[in-house]
């Protein structure tokens, strides 16, 4: 009876390890599937490189301006004629433009500046900083450190920008105007200009002024005389009075 039974348990060992045998072969299965899933997806990440194709492309539309053009196609070509200038380097430009802001009201007022620093960026389309006394004096009850006023300066692509709408929608605005005057220069080139009030500017909005507020607009030149800044600036629509 004993060596009935021998060939049973050999059977059943037998199913065990082929058993085994079957799982271990099917498992290297289950895994190569989990494994050739991210194969997919590595795929489909290259789909987003156009996305940043537009992207490199988009800051190109803010490199250049109208009057920019005109500079380097024609009123340099004409300086350089005009004056004989050795090198295209000696030809003048501009070099940049500042605008300041007295808020004397400041003193007791706030929102003064906050209002003004609202303005001037509109006007400009850049954010402006507050200028501070250097020195206290008791008589205008004022303190070293304190904020009077908002600067800014703008160079290249902006400072074309805002020399164009000033010279071309901004000043003829101004009642009863006849020319900006051709004394204003320093002496090295540069030429300031004052201006009244900020509305003649049409990104200010009349009904959202508390207060008519005047600035100083100085336009800084590579010319070495009024002359040749004279010169560059008539080129740039500058209507000075006849």
């Amino acid at each position: 009876m004993a060596e009935t039974k021998k060939p049973a348990a050999k059977s059943a060992a037998v199913k065990k390890t082929t058993a085994t045998k079957t799982a271990t072969k099917s498992a290297p299965k289950t895994e190569e599937v989990k494994k050739a899933a991210p194969k997919a997806e590595v795929k489909e990440a290259p789909k987003a490189a156009p996305a940043k194709k537009a992207s490199k492309g988009a800051p190109k539309r803010t490199t250049t301006t109208r009057l920019l053009e005109k500079y380097n196609n024609e009123i340099k070509k004409a300086l350089i004629a005009k004056y004989n200038y050795k090198s295209v380097m000696q030809a003048p430009k501009l070099e940049k433009i500042v605008i300041n802001v007295g808020v004397g009201e400041a003193l007791t007022n706030n929102k003064a500046i906050d209002e003004v620093v609202n303005e001037i960026g509109l006007i400009t389309g850049q954010h402006p900083v507050t200028t501070k006394a250097k020195k206290s004096i008791a008589t205008f009850k004022l303190r070293e450190g304190q904020v009077i006023g908002v600067k800014v300066t703008l160079r290249d692509v902006r400072m074309y920008e805002f020399f164009d709408r000033l010279v071309s929608i901004a000043l003829p605005r101004v009642r009863d105007f006849r020319g900006v005057s051709k004394n204003s220069f320093d002496g090295h080139g540069n030429y300031t200009l004052g201006v009244k009030e900020q509305l003649i500017f049409p990104e200010i909005d009349y009904d959202k002024v508390s207060k008519i507020r005047g600035m100083d607009i100085v336009i800084v030149t590579t010319a070495e005389s009024d002359d040749e800044a004279y010169s560059l600036l008539e080129a740039l629509g500058m209507p000075f009075h006849r």
